[in-house]
Parts: C-alpha cells; structure tokens; sequence
C-alpha cells in the first residue's frame, strides 16, 4: 500500500468537518507517522506557497520533486492541499501542532522545515515573506536563530537572494573553529544523514531525497574549508 493510499484512508477514516488537524492527531506512530510527515509537509507547504501573496505552479508541481507521486495518487495529493489551503487556520496553528506531535523529535521536524525551503525556492525565488514564514516556522519548532541560519546556508542555492553560502554557516562551526573540530562535525553531519541511519529513524524516503541534496552543502562546505578540490567520501566511518 503507497504512503499516498494510506493518507486517503485517513482522510475517509475523518467525521464529517474534523479537518486535516483531526487526521494529524490522529497518526502519531509508524507507519501512520510518516503519513503524518507527508501530511503535515503539504499542510504547511500550502500555507507557505501563499506567503509571498501568489501561488504559482511551480510551487504546487514542487511535491513531485520531493515526494513520489503516482498518476493514480494525485487526488489525494490535491485533496490535502486544497483542505490546508482553504483551512482559515494560519500556519502559525499548523506549525503549533505539528510541533507538539513531533516533539522530543528535533530530526523529524528539522526534515520537515527542509521540505518547506523547497516548497519556497521551487519558483525561482526565495521572497522575504517566505523567509520570516521559515522563520518563525522554526521558532515554533524550537529551533534557534543560528540552527535556522545553519538550515538555510544548506539548502537555499547560492545564486538564490539571501543565501548564504559561507561554509562555516553550513557546518554550524564559527570560522576560528580548530580544524580538527570542523572536521569532527563535518562527520558528524554526514553521519546524521546517511540513508540507513534515516531508515532507522523511520522517515520516509522523501526525507531522506531531503537529506541526499543537503549532504551535497554539506561535503561542498567541507572541501571549502579544507581545500581541497576533488569531493570528499561521502559516508566517512
């Protein structure tokens, strides 16, 4: 059964006016909740594709650069999004939700904020309003102000307007950082993103597409610092 056959079940499954909050609630443990993760991106990824005042094609085509969507699929895929879209809820209320179902989850809900930077880079363009959106997206998921900086130099491209693309910002390391240091979180990060160790923590695979592009910043970062141009390995032991 596709992850999207299991999001209709648990829309069928909603009493009549629940709305998508109900059905979030509802899935808290796996499998159920990776379709609250794929549930909870669209949800927001809706909220956020209005933040710069125009929702273009682009960002609704987004979903299918990051999750794997099957012809047969698309209706449920439309079906979530135009119920967040049309939800008079703001997304302050989402993210307030999202975060208590994930929490004591800092990765999941660090996956999910990924998946909005997508969503608002997928029309060329990364607006100020979608930028203080994330923003406070993050707050409310807990994240501090330099995690958020550190997020965004990952994922936003650098010929984007307000990336940032200094390497340390990627590491999460300030630039007097010993080199052995650096290097130790360099590892670090590329461990926390190694596909099996996101299987283990049973995301879904659109989560770990995720993590494969921000390995990209990752190891790029550290052949800026370290100078070196030929890529490193991508999984050090």
């Amino acid at each position: 059964m596709s992850i999207w056959s299991r999001i209709s079940e648990a829309l069928a499954a909603l009493a009549h006016g629940e709305g998508l909050f109900a059905a979030l609630e509802r899935l808290r443990t796996p499998p159920e909740q990776s379709v609250a993760f794929t549930i909870a991106v669209i949800a927001l990824g809706a909220k956020i594709a209005k933040a710069d005042g125009l929702v273009t094609r682009d960002e609704v085509s987004a979903f299918r650069d990051v999750f794997e969507i099957g012809e047969n699929d698309c209706a449920q895929v439309s079906r979530v999004y135009d119920l967040a879209r049309q939800d008079v809820a703001g997304f302050d209320a989402y993210a307030h939700r999202v975060a208590d179902m994930f929490a004591g989850n800092p990765d999941t809900l660090k996956d999910l904020l990924e998946g909005l930077f997508h969503i608002a880079i997928a029309d060329g363009d990364y607006h100020p309003a979608e930028n203080l959106f994330l923003r406070e997206v993050a707050q409310i998921f807990g994240f501090s102000e330099s995690e958020f900086a550190c997020l965004r130099a990952r994922v936003l491209p650098a010929d984007f307007p307000g990336s940032d693309d200094d390497p340390y910002h990627v590491l999460g390391v300030p630039p007097d950082t010993p080199m052995d240091d650096i290097r130790a979180a360099w590892r670090s990060l590329v461990r926390e993103n190694h596909p099996d160790r996101l299987s283990a923590r049973g995301v879904p695979n659109e989560a770990v597409k995720l993590a494969e592009k921000r390995l990209i910043a990752v190891n790029r970062a550290w052949d800026m610092i370290s100078g070196k141009s030929a890529p490193q390995v991508l999984h050090p032991a």
